[in-house]
């Protein structure tokens, strides 16, 4: 008999100074009593790209495949994308629009669609900067490694 793990709750941000700019991520993963936050960035990025990725990074640290994961974002790009079906439709007409033009972010969508797999994903948007706890956390997270980013392209311009 198999047994259940409880439920993960993945919460999820993305900044970017200038858009494109020095951009961060930062996640908090919590699991009953565990908790992990992970960050990262990028010295040439935009503010949707951190959202999807931290998205990506927060589903690559979970180690149980089948796993129920609730993703707390304050990004309607990422969450509409999912609970809307929009990658769905950029997935079918290969990631066209109506007007024939390649969508954004192409890759980093093809990477979470291979990272998501074997999850029970359940999106909630929440607003930003409202005082959840989690997401501010996930906010100083990506707004550090955005500023480090920043500093260091500042550094060697």
């Amino acid at each position: 008999m198999k047994a259940e793990h409880p439920p993960i709750y993945l919460y999820t941000d993305g900044s970017s100074r200038g858009n494109p700019g020095p951009g961060g991520w930062g996640v908090v993963l919590v699991c009953g009593e565990l908790r992990k936050e992970l960050s990262g960035g990028s010295a040439s990025t935009t503010n949707n790209r951190m959202e999807l990725t931290a998205v990506i990074e927060g589903l690559k640290a979970i180690r149980w495949k089948n796993a129920t994961v609730h993703i707390w974002s304050d990004s309607s790009y990422v969450v509409n994308a999912i609970e809307k079906g929009w990658l769905e439709d950029w997935v079918a007409n290969d990631f066209r629009d109506k007007q024939r033009k390649k969508k954004k972010n192409e890759e980093l969508w093809r990477e979470y669609l291979e990272y998501s797999r074997g999850f029970d994903l359940h999106f909630h948007w929440l607003k930003g900067h409202a005082g959840h706890p989690e997401n501010e956390r996930c906010d100083a997270l990506a707004f550090a490694q955005a500023t480090a980013y920043s500093s260091n392209s500042e550094a060697i311009k």
